[in-house]
């Protein structure tokens, strides 16, 4: 039972049609509770693909435009002409 229902009906005030009323009538979403929620509309389908097809065209459009983003806008360095002390290596004593 809502606590609404309970604390409505223990005070007396607000009638339990009133309240049961209202609990029941709320539509604010879609409750599918072990079943199927009801399919989704042609324009809802319509719009989702246009809005999920615009994302990825501007994704791969600025991949292929701006690839320093993922890649980096320097060369990597060659660690072969690193020394051992810029790369923290201690001296061997032997």
């Amino acid at each position: 039972m809502n606590i609404a229902l309970k604390l409505g009906s223990l005070t007396g005030c607000i009638p339990k049609k009133f309240l049961a009323r209202n609990v029941i009538q709320r539509q604010s979403h879609v409750v599918s509770y072990r079943n199927a929620p009801p399919p989704h509309s042609n324009a809802t389908n319509i719009g989702a693909v246009t809005v999920g097809g615009a994302m990825w065209w501007w994704v791969i459009w600025h991949l292929w435009h701006e690839p320093d983003h993922i890649t980096g806008e320097f060369d990597y360095p060659n660690p072969k002409q690193w020394s051992n002390s810029e790369l923290g290596v201690p001296k061997d004593d032997c």
